[in-house]
């Protein structure tokens, strides 16, 4: 891995709360640096007098006390890990001590008097990868786990943590470092006019590169809504019971229900886990022609939701609402959603669900067109049928690919990958137009450049700052 610009002083020993603040039943203290054993075997006394944390074996974990000028603190555990082997690639200790905030404080002031200095967020992930124990969108994935919410944004992380996407980065990066070492010896021997690159072989190369590269891109779209749960709009005429809805589907009364119209004037927003995946269902405003200026509001954050939506839950009333109607309703949607720009326009899915069938006495008129189309008949009020709502939501996640190792979620990651196809591009035209090798070289530097920016072969400080800021302190 190349060297990294950022300031890291490799003399300090940090120390942070590993554990969420507040009482607990136990808490981690977390410590990394050259220190970390040294300065724990001044103030930790083991309960066998026979051993010194300094004398002792990697990966051991020791019984003992804390003490403050020879008064106990707490009795806790010591675990020592011995650099390499460790998370961060240093020395470091675990100290589990009981959970009370006042131990939690006095014990790192403990280690804070003795030379230690109180970590920065994510500054023990950042050692790890400064130390070369994993890549830039390893660690990415580590804040990603924490956060993880549902199966499948655990299992995104996870691989990418294990690196399934990092070494598919690394695959099309070696493709183009041996493309660009036959260009660079060309251009060594410019003036015998010699090509050591196979043009054929060399456009191949870069076709796959393509195909590969707009893959990784395509799948953003899936793991970005898996990572952040798939957004799912109810939306309707006012008094269908789409509110009803919602709280039959979360099982729980989330929402205002009442029969008078224009009850919903903003959007209420709750999340569900069905089968491993996070669905964010979002109540809208009813959709008609009101006057009233904050209900006008509403409608506008309506459309706000749908245009964001992925999947968009159509709720009437079946017992006042014809085929004919419906039918005009879905194409007044459609030309809405067609004038949207393309990132949002694309790939949403419609349900239509038939609310109230209580009410009915007979078939409604045009119910076989509405079996034809994806209807789902439901009475919110009585809970009936809500379970076929949920098994469509299911086939939807079903019928995409979510077990491939190589979907991106991050969104730093998906725009590096846009420029180095932009750049792979400009390579393809530069051959077409039959460009000198020194003009093809800049583009195929680029190229490498914004692959290596996601694994962190080729970073700055703006960039990792940006990163580990947002991690927690302690990780």
């Amino acid at each position: 891995m190349n060297p990294i610009t950022i300031n890291h002083d490799k003399t300090e020993t940090i120390c942070a709360l590993a554990t969420p603040h507040g009482s607990s039943a136990i808490a981690i203290i977390r410590i990394s640096g050259p220190k970390s054993i040294e300065v724990c075997e001044k103030i930790f006394k083991a309960k066998n007098k026979k051993i010194k944390l300094s004398k002792v074996n990697s990966h051991t974990i020791h019984f003992g006390n804390i003490l403050k000028d020879l008064i106990v603190l707490d009795e806790v555990l010591v675990s020592v890990f011995r650099a390499p082997n460790s998370y961060t690639g240093e020395d470091s200790i675990e100290i589990s001590c009981h959970g009370s905030a006042y131990i939690q404080q006095k014990i790192i002031e403990l280690l804070i008097k003795n030379g230690l200095r109180l970590a920065k967020p994510g500054e023990f992930t950042l050692r790890a990868f400064l130390n070369g124990k994993f890549d830039l969108s390893q660690a990415e994935a580590v804040a990603d786990l924490i956060a993880s919410h549902s199966k499948t944004s655990h299992e995104l992380a996870l691989n990418q943590m294990r690196g399934g996407f990092s070494n598919k980065i690394k695959q099309l990066r070696q493709q183009l470092v041996n493309f660009a070492s036959l260009i660079e010896l060309e251009l060594d021997f410019s003036e015998e006019d010699v090509e050591f690159a196979d043009r054929k072989e060399l456009k191949n190369l870069l076709t796959n590169l393509k195909i590969e590269i707009s893959a990784l891109l395509d799948s953003f779209k899936l793991g970005n809504v898996l990572k952040k749960g798939i957004p799912v709009a109810i939306v309707g005429q006012p008094n269908v019971g789409k509110s009803t809805l919602l709280n039959a589907i979360l099982n729980e009364e989330r929402a205002i229900v009442s029969e008078i119209p224009g009850t919903t004037r903003d959007a209420i927003e709750d999340t569900i886990i069905i089968k491993g995946v996070s669905f964010r269902f979002i109540d809208t405003a009813g959709l008609n022609d009101s006057t009233d200026k904050i209900e006008k509001i509403g409608i506008e954050r309506t459309y706000e939701k749908i245009d964001q939506a992925k999947i968009i839950l159509y709720v009437f009333d079946v017992s006042k609402t014809n085929y004919e109607e419906i039918k005009i309703t879905l194409q007044e949607f459609k030309d809405h959603i067609d004038q949207l720009p393309e990132g949002l326009s694309q790939d949403k899915k419609f349900i239509l669900i038939a609310n109230k069938t209580d009410l009915l006495v007979e078939a409604p008129k045009g119910f076989r067109s509405m079996v034809e189309m994806e209807c789902i008949f439901v009475s919110a009020k009585r809970k009936e049928n809500i379970n076929l709502i949920v098994e469509s939501l299911s086939k939807y996640v079903e019928s995409e690919n979510i077990t491939d190792a190589t979907i991106v979620s991050n969104t730093r990651h998906y725009e590096a990958l846009s420029k180095s196809l932009e750049a792979i591009e400009s390579i393809e035209k530069g051959f077409s137009e039959g460009l000198p090798s020194d003009l093809i070289a800049i583009d195929i530097k680029t190229a490498l450049h914004h692959l290596g920016e996601i694994t962190g072969e080729i970073t700055t400080n703006e960039i990792l700052d940006n990163i580990f800021s947002k991690f927690c302190v302690g990780k």
